[in-house]
């Protein structure tokens, strides 16, 4: 899956849903944990999403 399109993917969840996790996502494209956590990194570089820690998960909304 090409980069630019799986974090087209990651926004459009994301504005389906208020909070979305690293494991969701990693479950809905069918990628590793770490690789969803890194585009989701990505997109905070981005200014797209905050990321809030909570209880060992990491939380991430649209800004």
């Amino acid at each position: 899956m090409e980069l630019h399109n799986l974090k087209n993917k990651i926004l459009d969840l994301a504005k389906k849903d208020t909070v979305i996790t690293t494991a969701e996502v990693s479950n809905k494209f069918k990628i590793s944990w770490n690789t969803a956590e890194k585009y989701l990194l990505e997109l905070t570089l981005d200014n797209r999403f905050k990321r809030i820690k909570k209880e060992g998960a990491n939380l991430w909304l649209l800004k």
